[in-house]
């Protein structure tokens, strides 16, 4: 078997022109050299080179091996930036799959922050039905989704990502827009926008049953954007999402907060039994960060709520 240190230096003295001047610019005794060369001939079977006086003439056999030698090392070249550019770029392009109310802000701060790290990376983003979400963090077709919990999916990995407590949203001008703090009791009566039928939707309706009201759901809407769109068109009042709900500042309502407390579950999910890739890793952490600045903004949004 050829050993591949004596191929690195067949190609030194063919680049040199000489073992004496490739054994100076290597920094290794000439001797080294002549050795290496010499098992490798005895391995091939011919003669690599003419010596004399210093120089090392490759022999005919010894340039049609030399041409072997590179067109193998090109190969080997083209591995190494093969290797380099998965290690930077990744096998593709990163799969990112989220719900709407985290697609404004939160995702695209995250993958802001991912591009400065990783310039060269393609992200692509969607934003799908819940169910596609899930969908294709089993069948691999997304690197990483954020979504409402479900169950029912094998081959999902899933862990906990961010809870907020639902808030009421109302026109400016309401009664209820007066208090600091709105409660079951005091929507009794006013039409309502309730959202799409899930976990969250029931919940509110479980909460009315609680307190033994029948709530009246004027309208209903899926998305958070859209029942507050109802709202400031004074359609009515709707419970919704406050990650969502503060990133629509230009419509004329506003937001308070809402007792009992429901809580509203984000998940982060990734396809079972394969461990994120280190790009996808990344940006889950950068996810992450974000995540926490955003809670802290929250905080910060329901302190101003309560002193108005």
């Amino acid at each position: 078997m050829i050993n591949p240190a004596h191929l690195d230096l067949f190609r030194a003295v063919l680049r040199h022109g000489g073992m004496t001047r490739a054994a100076a610019v290597l920094g290794i005794g000439q001797p080294h050299i002549s050795r290496a060369i010499a098992r490798l001939e005895a391995d091939l079977g011919f003669t690599l080179f003419e010596r004399g006086h210093g120089s090392a003439v490759p022999t005919r056999e010894g340039e049609a091996f030399a041409r072997e030698v590179e067109r193998t090392y090109a190969g080997l070249d083209q591995l190494h930036a093969a290797a380099r550019q998965i290690r930077d770029l990744g096998t593709g392009p990163l799969r990112v799959a989220c719900q709407p109310s985290l697609a404004v802000r939160l995702v695209p701060r995250a993958i802001r922050r991912f591009r400065a790290e990783a310039p060269g990376v393609q992200i692509a983003l969607h934003v799908p039905a819940p169910e596609t979400i899930w969908s294709w963090a089993a069948s691999g077709q997304c690197d990483v989704g954020l979504v409402r919990p479900r169950s029912g999916y094998a081959g999902v990995s899933c862990e906990p990502f961010l809870s907020v407590e639902a808030v009421c949203a109302l026109t400016r001008g309401h009664a209820l827009a007066r208090k600091s703090e709105i409660t079951i009791n005091d929507l009794a009566g006013e039409p309502l926008i309730g959202g799409a039928r899930g976990a969250f939707q029931q919940a509110v309706e479980d909460g009315f049953a609680k307190a033994g009201l029948s709530p009246h759901f004027a309208f209903t809407a899926q998305y958070t954007a859209a029942r507050c769109g109802l709202v400031a068109e004074g359609l009515g009042i709707a419970l919704v999402d406050p990650v969502a709900a503060r990133d629509l500042s230009g419509l004329p309502i506003v937001l308070r907060p809402f007792r009992p407390r429901i809580g509203i579950e984000t998940v982060l999910v990734s396809p079972a039994g394969r461990k994120p890739d280190r790009l996808a890793q990344r940006l889950i952490e950068l996810l992450q960060v974000e995540r926490e600045e955003l809670v802290t903004a929250l905080s910060t949004d329901q302190r101003s709520r309560s002193r108005r």
